[in-house]
């Protein structure tokens, strides 16, 4: 009789552990999202390099198309969860959902998704009626571009939420899977911030003390938070490499391919894309924020977070400014590695400039010395920001 009620009662726990297994699976909508940022990530580069090669789009241009498929296939996702959720979920699902509306119930992350997703979707038209009202762009954020970069970034910050909610729930967080999975939501996303502030972060630039004090602000802010929400030992650095290899793979996938200008004045007759930026070697100094977080963990968090950013502020200088005047003036940068040659078909080829530093973007002595001070202030205060946001996604549960 003994030996049944013990083979009972093993049965019954390995059935609830299949069970606590089935309920916290990665749930479909957590990977249609970290596919769905991959989606953004890469039409946003496509369109980047379509614009310097090619100049005229329209409304479904392929690389618009690649970010809308992006906004539906995370919106549809998300929505089908929430309405799931919501209208045939258990008491314990949607107890262990937010709820807004006083109706739906979901995942944080899922909603995060739906809201981008309308977002992007509702800039495209408003994109379409500003270009045939006032002609090309003639900067990044335009009222219709900035509106759809909230939305990418609101989809892509949803995909970071949806998988750590999605590990919590499933207390795994130590898992493969999420793991991956967390790490290449975050990189793609860090990879879009690079993009909207690429003209302070390239090559020509890395002489300037601005190139140093946006990056002071936007890499210790993001890469803390990050390694402060995961469990992960090297989050910061995987981060940085997700970052760097999309950017690579583009900068070598896209010249492969045709393109002519089709937009005058065409001065630079090109029959291939021009690619985007070689990436900044991020890798190095987001491995300082790793080692700090990792060797200093009983330490007091402002202790951590002063020395992390400083000490990404200090390698970041040192590796960029060497290895961006080598990406602007070294002959031997000029070739489909580093793509340095990339050039705009409406540029002049001939602009003394084009593998040097202009005079107004170098900053020596004095200007330098103030403007990496400033960078340094700025590095702490984005870093201790970044560690209380990074706290905040740490105790997301839904």
């Amino acid at each position: 009789m003994d030996g049944t009620i013990h083979i009972n009662q093993a049965i019954n726990a390995e059935t609830k552990q299949k069970a606590a297994t089935i309920d916290h699976a990665i749930q479909p909508y957590v990977y249609a999202s970290v596919f769905s940022s991959l989606c953004i990530i890469v039409g946003l580069i496509w369109d980047i390099s379509w614009h310097t090669s090619i100049g005229r789009d329209g409304l479904l241009a392929p690389p618009h198309d690649v970010i809308y498929l992006g906004a539906i296939f995370s919106g549809l996702f998300s929505s089908y969860q929430i309405l799931r959720t919501t209208f045939f979920g258990s008491v314990a699902e949607k107890q262990a959902s937010v709820k807004f509306w006083g109706i739906f119930y979901g995942p944080l992350g899922a909603m995060f998704c739906v809201w981008g997703a309308i977002a992007m979707l509702t800039s495209a038209p408003f994109d379409d009626w500003w270009h045939n009202t006032y002609g090309l762009d003639v900067v990044i954020l335009s009222p219709p571009h900035t509106l759809l970069a909230l939305g990418m970034m609101m989809i892509q910050f949803g995909a970071m939420i949806a998988v750590l909610s999605s590990s919590h729930a499933a207390k795994s967080c130590s898992g493969t899977m999420h793991k991956a999975l967390f790490i290449i939501a975050s990189g793609l996303l860090m990879t879009t911030l690079y993009c909207l502030f690429s003209e302070y972060l390239n090559k020509a630039r890395s002489h300037s003390a601005v190139c140093y004090i946006v990056g002071a602000i936007l890499f210790p802010l993001f890469l803390i938070a990050v390694s402060r929400a995961s469990k992960i030992k090297w989050a910061a650095t995987g981060t940085a490499a997700v970052y760097m290899f999309v950017l690579l793979m583009m900068l070598w996938v896209l010249p492969i391919f045709h393109a002519t200008p089709r937009l005058g004045p065409v001065l630079n007759h090109f029959d291939h894309y021009q690619p985007f930026h070689f990436p900044l070697l991020l890798v190095i100094p987001a491995l300082a924020i790793d080692i700090v977080f990792f060797s200093l963990e009983n330490k007091k968090p402002f202790v951590k977070v002063t020395l992390a950013a400083l000490l990404f502020l200090w390698l970041f200088f040192i590796v960029q400014w060497s290895f961006g005047g080598f990406l602007q003036t070294s002959p031997y940068a000029r070739n489909w590695f580093f793509g340095s040659s990339a050039w705009y078909f409406g540029a002049n080829p001939d602009w003394p400039y084009r593998y040097a530093f202009h005079p107004q973007r170098i900053d020596t002595g004095f200007d330098l010395v103030k403007g990496m001070m400033i960078a340094a202030v700025f590095a702490i205060i984005a870093g201790s920001l970044g560690n209380k946001w990074g706290g905040w996604m740490k105790r997301v549960q839904r």
